[in-house]
């Protein structure tokens, strides 16, 4: 396989993958949506910084850890859930204790923190990197694309740096269309079920990343 074979092969199935609904997906259009345009892009620099960090050990083989040691896979899973499930059960329980009136003032509380890039950085990167099935995705899937006799870490890297581009992009477009929302999220109860339902699509991936014992 050469290298634009390569690079368009290893495009393709990264596309699909991100286009897929996901936990980032959730995080992106819930923060945009309620008009937090800087905190938004904080949670998109800081899960693409996370798809870097997995693509370079991997291409360093130091991920390969994760599927050769049960013991360091579940250490990373139960970390992952923990955070999950802490943070889908603190936006849920932050939408019942404010009333319709306090809606803008807790805002920060469910979000963790106001709108501020690294607030969002912080989420989106612990989200991507205490996901230990990121890095299992990486060890399966990034070594099949690099050419023979490439560099390997130089070729893993620039393997990474495509989806990345192709992440940012799908980021780009999420966050305008969730944007184009914030006239339907104006008022306080539908804040409230935005919320809602993205602290529970949290929170199960949290459960679901915690039953999974592979």
């Amino acid at each position: 396989m050469d290298t634009a074979t390569s690079l368009w092969s290893f495009a393709l199935v990264v596309g699909l993958l991100t286009l897929t609904p996901g936990l980032d997906t959730a995080l992106i259009l819930r923060t945009a949506g309620l008009g937090h345009r800087r905190r938004a892009w904080g949670v998109v620099l800081g899960i693409q910084t996370g798809t870097f960090v997995w693509g370079a050990l991997t291409s360093l083989g130091v991920t390969a850890l994760l599927t050769a040691s049960q013991f360091a896979y579940t250490c990373l899973r139960w970390a992952g859930a923990a955070y999950l499930v802490w943070l889908g059960v603190r936006m849920l329980a932050a939408t019942w204790r404010r009333g319709a009136g306090e809606q803008d003032g807790a805002e920060g509380a469910a979000a963790g923190s106001s709108d501020t890039l690294t607030g969002g950085f912080r989420q989106g990167a612990l989200t991507n990197l205490l996901n230990p099935k990121v890095g299992v995705f990486y060890v399966a899937v990034l070594p099949q694309f690099i050419p023979q006799g490439a560099p390997h870490f130089t070729a893993g890297v620039l393997l990474t740096c495509v989806h990345i581009l192709l992440g940012l992009a799908w980021s780009a477009v999420l966050v305008a269309f969730a944007r184009g929302l914030r006239g339907v999220l104006r008022t306080p109860r539908a804040r409230r079920v935005l919320d809602r339902i993205t602290g529970s699509v949290i929170a199960a991936f949290g459960v679901r990343l915690a039953a999974d014992g592979g």
